[in-house]
């Protein structure tokens, strides 16, 4: 009878040091390392894809201590970078300390080049973002002719995580433009959101000197009020996109590119946005500067010179080749 009794309590004691071991010693990785937990993931899942990837010393042990918490451990992708014992994990994890992946869309940016930074962050396959983006759902009533989100989605830095949707990033970078639009008057109700969108995605790549937005917007509209070709070189690069041409150069054969978007060949503006315009562009294409000016060129220093007269634009673009010129 002692001898059960001793061995009972070597049982005991012996259990004790494993949960003790399995809960308070710690492991784990000494450099980075993710974990993505699926939603609807058991405890025992969990467990095993934290032990496989050895984040914790005891499957059973992490299962015991998650009867005794009862906490509801949330799903999401955790970075762990040093070690922690079974209990620390366990807390982050029922914490929902979720790992969220920083995104910066530089303003200019167009939905294809979106896609790209979504996918190299790790959120997803370029395609997939792609797809969302070809559906205009998002933006129906500020925009009803819109073939695409483009223009909406709305450069600046986000967070992410990867148990969010492409669509829910989408619809992120959507609301961030419905707030901006909000805060300067674009409205429906106040303005034709899709031709200043359009207007200001042309303006926003052609130059990002603060001062010229103004300018580059009142040289365009004065040339839609002449009934003058747009000329814009941005929108043959986006043409070429489209049809998976462009390759860093603009060639005079690509100025005959047939399509809507080439406003060397189609009157008026292009069917919409070429790229995400930011916030400055937008103010500019709304309250665009009051100039006589039709043309611009390069100064070949990051500016631009404006001229109002064909002989003078060509003096300015005389002065650009000079500069450019090999010496």
């Amino acid at each position: 009878m002692r001898t059960l009794l001793k061995l009972g309590v070597l049982a005991v004691l012996v259990a004790a040091g494993l949960v003790a071991w399995g809960l308070y010693v710690p492991t784990g990785p000494a450099a980075e390392q993710f974990v993505l937990l699926k939603p609807g993931s058991p405890a025992r899942k969990i467990a095993r894809e934290l032990k496989a990837n050895g984040l914790i010393r005891s499957e059973w042990a992490f299962i015991a201590l998650h009867a005794w918490k009862a906490k509801t451990l949330k799903a999401g992708e955790y970075k762990f970078d040093h070690p922690a014992n079974a209990i620390a994990v366990y807390d982050r994890i029922a914490r929902g300390d979720i790992f969220a992946h920083t995104v910066t869309i530089p303003e200019g940016y167009n939905m294809f080049e979106v896609a790209t930074l979504m996918e190299q962050a790790g959120l997803g396959p370029r395609a997939d973002f792609l797809k969302v983006a070809k559906d205009t759902a998002l933006i129906a009533d500020l925009d009803p002719q819109a073939k695409s989100l483009e223009g909406y989605l709305f450069p600046d830095t986000y967070e992410f995580t990867r148990t969010q949707t492409m669509r829910d990033m989408a619809a992120a970078m959507v609301r961030r433009f419905r707030q901006n639009a909000q805060q300067i008057g674009l409205a429906p109700t106040t303005a034709d959101v899709h031709r200043v969108v359009t207007m200001a995605s042309i303006v926003e790549k052609e130059t990002s000197v603060p001062e010229e937005r103004p300018v580059v917007a009142g040289v365009y509209y004065n040339r839609l009020e002449k009934n003058v070709a747009l000329g814009a070189d941005p929108t043959v690069v986006y043409a070429s996109l489209l049809i998976g041409k462009y390759d860093g150069v603009i060639r005079v054969s690509d100025l005959q590119l047939d399509s809507p978007y080439n406003t060397y060949k189609v009157a008026g503006m292009p069917p919409g946005p070429i790229a995400n315009p930011g916030r400055a562009a937008l103010e500019a294409a709304m309250h665009p500067a009051k100039t006589a000016f039709l043309y611009f060129v390069s100064d070949n220093q990051g500016h631009h010179r404006f001229a109002a007269t064909g002989a003078e634009h060509a003096r300015n673009v005389d002065a650009y080749r000079r500069a450019t010129a090999p010496r």
